[in-house]
């Protein structure tokens, strides 16, 4: 991007977010994005759609199958990933942004080829033992329509990503949400990556907010890892967070249980709220 990169940030939305319980957090995020924007700031959206999913899926009968934070996706989760995360989680983002005077426009990775990516090969993963996975239809991030999403920024719109991606041929392959934006923070490039979930940051102690970390580096987050004090989702999280910082970001915040006016003191005060992970 040209006149947007250096105030141009990636922020990701996890699913948990999207649902009637978090309509509350999900207007107080709405109303700061609305501000952030008017003190100069661009931002680029990534959404999951995990929970909702799910949930789905069981509704019609089928069985998720989730392997080290990953869902693996056979054509039949992919329709309902196509359905829940391209198509009504995407417009649900939007309403919610446009509610607060934001010109959100939503997109997935097929669209304009946003998001490029090809087939994961099966390989080991983290939490889903030493044999390696074939995770189906889902693909591995390999290029970003900067043009595109720079186009968007510089002339007033706020894109909203689902995270799907689409090869060369069109079709499209689920992405893992947080692989999506760290991807994309990285090939931007952007000034930072935020991570809003359903926790307020990595918890020393999953059941206890008070024990958030507020800070971590690269080799705190890796032992973390490795010594299974983090586990599920969290792990695909700060895999993520350590590639894009890999990748040249400077920082990666991990955010959650956000009120009115929390999501601008992220920026202003990074680390105030959350965790941030820095080289």
């Amino acid at each position: 991007m040209r006149s947007a990169d250096l105030r141009t940030s990636v922020v990701k939305v996890g699913g948990e977010l999207l649902d009637e319980q978090h309509l509350v957090e999900l207007s107080s995020i709405a109303r700061d994005v609305r501000r952030l924007l008017d003190s100069g700031r661009r931002l680029v959206f990534v959404h999951g759609g995990g929970p909702q999913t799910t949930a789905l899926q069981r509704a019609l009968g089928q069985e998720p199958k989730i392997v080290g934070g990953r869902r693996i996706t056979d054509a039949a989760a992919l329709d309902v990933l196509n359905m829940v995360v391209g198509g009504k989680l995407n417009i649900d983002l939007c309403t919610a942004l446009r509610a607060s005077g934001v010109d959100a426009l939503g997109l997935n990775g097929v669209s304009g080829g946003a998001i490029g990516c090809v087939k994961r090969p099966p390989r080991v993963v983290t939490g889903g033992g030493d044999q390696p996975v074939d995770f189906g239809f889902v693909g591995d991030v390999v290029s970003v329509n900067s043009a595109l999403l720079a186009l968007l920024v510089e002339n007033g719109f706020t894109p909203v990503l689902a995270c799907i991606g689409g090869d060369e041929q069109g079709r499209a392959f689920n992405i893992n949400a947080d692989m999506v934006a760290s991807q994309l923070a990285a090939k931007l490039p952007a000034e930072r990556l935020l991570m809003i979930t359903g926790t307020s940051g990595v918890l020393r102690d999953v059941k206890d907010p008070s024990s958030r970390i507020a800070r971590m580096t690269i080799a705190e987050a890796r032992s973390a890892i490795a010594d299974e004090s983090v586990k599920g989702g969290m792990i695909a999280k700060l895999e993520e967070a350590i590639e894009a910082i890999d990748r040249g970001v400077a920082e990666v915040q991990i955010l959650g249980k956000l009120g009115d006016g929390d999501l601008v003191r992220a920026f202003e005060t990074p680390g105030s709220i959350g965790t941030i992970m820095v080289p």
